[in-house]
């Protein structure tokens, strides 16, 4: 029988969050196996709507979100890889004057955090965004985020990690974690065994039954988004455009790719099965959310859509993320749940979670989003 593989750190799923954290820890110089049931990005990761937006987040995040930002826009020179990241602007625009009113106090509010909003109405917001429905009365604009391509992003980082020197084990599913004295023992369905010091779970709504295993469950939830794409137009929708608004139904998003296609998504979520690893596009979802892109940008309207599909997410209740050292086990740090919006931070979470476990500290804040909160 071959002696388990030791490293100083073990990260459990393969998506943005652990691809990333492996890629850090191996530029702080730290020994790192990342270990991936299937392959890497091929979850929520690599399905998701591809937003690099900081605007409509929990205000604590925006320093996370913030740190985020610097490294995608330097990706291309630290991966070696294009994961079309394209600062093509943001806008979150409103229909209703209260919905206007929560946007101008969100644009105030995140000033304190380095975020500059830009207010644009009436004759302004006519001139630079000809294109939306007269019925939309404001819109709030983040001109340095955008999107990138979610099937890239994730396995760039896996390949850079690998080539910095990190062990990347697809197809590895992790069958018990166990703490032995100093070291944790990982054990996988065909894929060997892991040994390390320290152990990172980042593996989506699957983290939940991880951290039960450490006396440490959360309530997580699996969901799934409904996404979209229309067949390709001439390309004139520069920002990643959202709407804000307090019903559930209304809140979609959308963004043109510079091919022409409109990829969408938002609304109500679809259902998703983690046991079966299958979520499910619900196709009146999909009739649900065609008047309400619609209702943003007529034109749209007579376009045909394509393609659609979904993929599993975790969800918390207070819809922020898990992230930081274990409440009760030295050496467990938990990146998981991130409720839809991690994406963006993917890169972010990634540099923070390396510098925690290398350092024992953070320059970042992260104390909100502690497994704790959750204890009984």
């Amino acid at each position: 029988m071959n002696a388990p593989v030791r490293n100083d750190v073990i990260v459990v799923g393969g998506g943005i969050m652990g691809a990333a954290t492996a890629f850090f820890l191996r530029k702080r110089g730290v020994s790192v196996a990342l270990l991936e049931r299937g392959l890497v990005g091929q979850q929520a990761s690599g399905v998701n709507f591809g937003n690099v937006r900081r605007q409509g987040r929990f205000l604590p995040q925006l320093p996370l979100a913030n740190r985020a930002r610097g490294i995608w826009g330097r990706l291309n020179e630290l991966l070696g890889e294009d994961a079309e990241f394209l600062p093509s602007g943001h806008i979150r625009v409103a229909f209703r004057p209260e919905d206007v009113t929560r946007l101008e106090a969100h644009v105030a509010a995140v000033r304190e955090y380095g975020l500059e909003l830009e207010m644009v109405t009436g004759n302004a917001l006519r001139a630079r965004y000809p294109y939306l429905a007269p019925g939309v009365l404001a819109a709030s604009l983040s001109p340095v985020d955008g999107h990138a391509n979610p099937r890239l992003a994730a396995p760039a980082f896996g390949r850079a990690a690998a080539r910095e020197g990190a062990l990347v084990v697809e197809n590895a599913e992790v069958l018990g974690i166990e703490k032995d004295g100093t070291d944790f023992v990982v054990e996988t369905a065909g894929a060997g065994t892991y040994r390390a010091p320290v152990v990172q779970i980042s593996a989506g709504v699957w983290g939940g039954a991880l951290s039960a295993r450490f006396g440490e469950p959360v309530p997580i939830v699996a969901k799934g988004p409904q996404m979209a794409v229309t067949e390709p137009m001439p390309y004139r929708i520069e920002p990643v455009v959202g709407v804000a608004s307090s019903i559930e139904e209304e809140g979609i998003y959308f963004r043109q790719v510079k091919r022409g296609n409109i990829v969408w998504g938002g609304g109500w979520r679809g259902p998703a099965l983690p046991d079966i690893q299958r979520a499910y596009v619900d196709p009146m979802n999909t009739l649900r959310q065609l008047p309400m892109l619609r209702r943003v940008i007529p034109a749209l309207g007579a376009l045909r859509t394509i393609r659609t599909w979904s993929g599993i997410e975790g969800y918390l209740p207070d819809d922020i993320p898990i992230m930081g050292p274990s409440g009760k086990v030295s050496g467990l740090f938990y990146a998981f749940g991130f409720c839809g919006h991690g994406f963006q931070l993917g890169p972010g979470v990634g540099d923070v979670m390396a510098e925690l476990i290398a350092t024992g500290r953070t320059t970042t804040p992260i104390a909100p989003f502690h497994i704790g909160r959750f204890a009984s």
